[in-house]
């Protein structure tokens, strides 16, 4: 009875045994026929990993990886598509456009692609050279003596005069979208026109005087009257500070412009006063005198004085030494 049993025993130890090499087996098969593939996947930093994976799908393959896009990122091939063995996934940075795209599209924003696509048309930039009049002053030519009958006669008709502007003009679609001065060539000089006539004027000291023979030009209501060397020389100072743009040049002219409207004097002697502008410091605004400086420049001063203004400050720096207001290079406080 007991060989029975054992021959039992056995037979049941031979049959698990049988059992469990038939599991092994067919795992073992099914491992064959899984195809693993060697991917490369290149991040967006440059470096490169390569993975054994047996999915074919991009955003499959990144997954298993623990590897996660960021809104602005995007692969190539697409997350969609299906690659092979040898073949690489890029992760870099989507377009301005499509993350625009992307954003409007979130908005619920109701628009083709097309119409979209319009507002990123290719801008392209073009070079020309445009002649511009540079328009004449009128300048009065005070007198005390004057004979009746000469007063308010023009002793010079003006003339404008002409400059070369290059600049730097944008299109989009073939329409002007920004257009930049580059530079300035004047071609000729405008002439001035000079009236004769008889008056008052106010000094820059705060006192009446009248002018006899000299050409002058009143600004600001008769705030305060310059000769055109005294206007020149203004321009001089001003551009010597800073002649980089016209709102440069009107920060510097409002300064004076608001030191004189607070001391009753006028901007020139603001300008003179020791140790304060370029004209007491160094002699390199004398280079600019007789007209060497742009057309922005000699524009900003008759602004000024005529009343226009673009900070109420009353002193400024080089940008960098100060803390302040940054305008065209200098800083205001």
């Amino acid at each position: 009875m007991k060989k029975d049993e054992q021959a039992s025993l056995s037979i049941m130890k031979i049959i698990c045994i049988s059992i469990i090499l038939i599991l092994i087996s067919g795992i073992g098969v099914m491992a064959v026929n899984i195809k693993l593939n060697d991917v490369k996947i290149i991040l967006q930093n440059g470096y490169e990993m390569t993975v054994l994976t047996s999915k074919t799908k991009v955003s499959e393959i990144l997954e298993d990886n623990k590897i996660i896009l960021q809104e602005n990122q995007k692969t190539i091939p697409d997350v969609e598509s299906e690659i092979t063995a040898g073949e690489s996934i890029k992760i870099t940075d989507k377009s301005y456009q499509e993350v625009q795209i992307a954003k409007i599209s979130e908005e619920g924003v109701e628009t083709s692609l097309e119409q979209l696509l319009e507002n990123y048309a290719p801008i392209t930039e073009k070079i020309i050279v445009e002649q511009v009049e540079i328009p004449y002053e009128t300048i009065t030519k005070n007198t005390t003596d004057a004979k009746e009958g000469t007063t308010n006669k023009v002793l010079q008709e003006g003339k404008n005069g002409l400059k070369e502007v290059t600049y730097k003009v944008k299109y989009q679609k073939e329409v002007e979208i920004e257009k930049n001065v580059l530079s300035e060539v004047i071609v000729k000089e405008p002439v001035n026109k000079i009236v004769q006539v008889q008056k008052t004027v106010t000094s820059r000291a705060g006192t009446t005087r009248t002018a006899t023979n000299k050409a002058t030009t009143s600004y600001s209501g008769g705030k305060w009257s310059y000769s055109a060397s005294e206007f020149d020389l203004l321009c001089a100072i001003t551009a010597q500070e800073c002649s980089s743009s016209y709102t440069g040049s009107l920060a510097v002219i409002t300064t004076a412009c608001n030191r004189a409207e607070a001391r009753g004097t006028d901007p020139l002697t603001e300008y003179k006063r020791k140790g304060q502008f370029c004209y007491s410091i160094d002699s390199h605004w004398k280079k600019r005198l007789n007209g060497n400086y742009s057309g922005n420049v000699s524009k900003a001063v008759k602004d000024a004085l005529n009343g226009t203004r673009n900070h109420n400050y009353r002193s400024f720096r080089t940008a960098g030494t100060h803390a302040g207001v940054n305008i065209g290079g200098n800083v205001y406080f």
